[in-house]
């Protein structure tokens, strides 16, 4: 659930900011200057290909790493958050451990 992945990650020190739907997560990239975008496909409204599309096209995100998770679990779905510029996708159920090494991983490569 987004809580137990939020509460794991500031466990760890990580400041954590949720949006419950992508037209608020996408206001929210741009507004606060996150680090590292987690992103969820099924959101309510713009999903979370779009999301991540649009992401890609604001020179504030542009280069942001962004890990999509997603219940869609086949090759094809992986396939279109990648080509839509997410630069890892977890497939759930994922084990909040899996969640903080991705994050981890894909900070390193940022910095």
């Amino acid at each position: 659930s987004l809580r137990l992945m939020g509460y794991t990650l500031e466990k760890k020190g990580y400041q954590v900011i949720t949006a419950l739907d992508g037209l608020e997560g996408l206001k929210k990239a741009q507004d606060e200057h996150p680090d590292l975008i987690i992103l969820d496909v099924m959101l309510p409204g713009l999903d979370g290909y779009e999301v991540c599309h649009q992401l890609r096209q604001i020179p504030e995100t542009v280069t942001l790493p962004i890990l999509m998770i997603s219940a869609k679990a086949h090759q094809e779905d992986k396939d279109i958050g990648l080509r839509v510029g997410a630069d890892d996708y977890l497939t759930k159920p994922v084990a909040p451990s899996a969640i903080v090494a991705k994050v981890e991983a894909l900070l390193a490569n940022a910095g």
